[in-house]
């Protein structure tokens, strides 16, 4: 945004404040749902897209589904709870596109079980999956970004970086400490000009919730009555908010974390 003094004041915005050509980002867990329609939002817009994902098939799925889209994107198999796998992504990454000027923290797992029934094990996994690859990735990209002197970190948090709910204690417990670890990010590398955000998506409309968005399921009726936008949120909901926090739009926005949930974390809900 400048302000031009023969326009008596006004403000006007710059055109190019969402663009994001030329930018590289790498997207965790891109190959499919909500990673791969971020990363459709970021190419859409005009960043080169990396991906990882855990096998062969999967990435060569997701470049597939990257293609269909319209996007040229490039997918890499790779571990992100693996630091050596992941530092090895990265230079490859800054070796054949550039350094990373946008890192996603998406990849991600949830094991719905009660918290008395769950072994350290399980639990363990969720975390080092939800919050320890986050901390691996973004430790790899931040010196790259302290070299060309600017990065953009967003990190998938959730509702649930806020609320508990039953059988989510490891998921709950993760994206609470990746909610901290946006913060601290913010904090010891602002003075770089790298702005660590988080995206907490609500209840979001996934193959993975279909049986709950059924009309006749209670969860459904109780969701509705949580939420003002009376709706599931869609994948795409989350490509706007993402373009906002990749790019110079954002460029004094750090250590916030946007929630994208239709206003359900704003109200006690509707009287049924």
């Amino acid at each position: 945004m400048r302000i031009d003094a023969q326009d008596k004041g006004c403000f006007i915005m710059d055109n190019n404040l969402f663009d994001l050509t030329g930018k590289v980002a790498l997207v965790t867990g891109g190959s499919r749902g909500l990673g791969f329609m971020i990363g459709v939002g970021l190419g859409k817009s005009g960043a080169a897209v990396c991906f990882n994902a855990s096998s062969e098939a999967s990435v060569a799925k997701g470049m597939e589904e990257y293609m269909k889209a319209g996007i040229e994107a490039r997918g890499y198999v790779c571990d992100v709870t693996d630091e050596k796998a992941v530092n090895k992504m990265v230079s490859k990454i800054e070796e054949e596109i550039g350094i990373i000027d946008i890192l996603v923290n998406n990849a991600g797992i949830i094991k719905r079980i009660p918290m008395l029934e769950m072994s350290a094990e399980d639990f363990r996994r969720v975390i080092d999956v939800d919050l320890t690859a986050g901390f691996i990735t973004a430790k790899a990209v931040i010196p790259g970004m302290i070299v060309k002197g600017h990065g953009k970190i967003i990190n998938i948090c959730s509702i649930l970086s806020e609320l508990g709910r039953e059988t989510v204690s490891a998921y709950a417990a993760a994206k609470g400490g990746l909610k901290m670890l946006t913060r601290n990010i913010a904090s010891e590398y602002g003075h770089y000009n790298i702005q660590c955000n988080g995206i907490g998506p609500g209840f979001m409309a996934t193959d993975l919730t279909a049986q709950l968005q059924e009309p006749d399921n209670s969860f459904n009726a109780y969701l509705m009555s949580k939420t003002p936008a009376n709706r599931w949120g869609l994948p795409e909901d989350l490509q706007g908010p993402a373009i906002f926090l990749a790019s110079d739009a954002s460029n004094f926005v750090n250590g916030h974390i946007l929630y994208v949930d239709g206003g359900l974390l704003a109200t006690f809900g509707k009287q049924l």
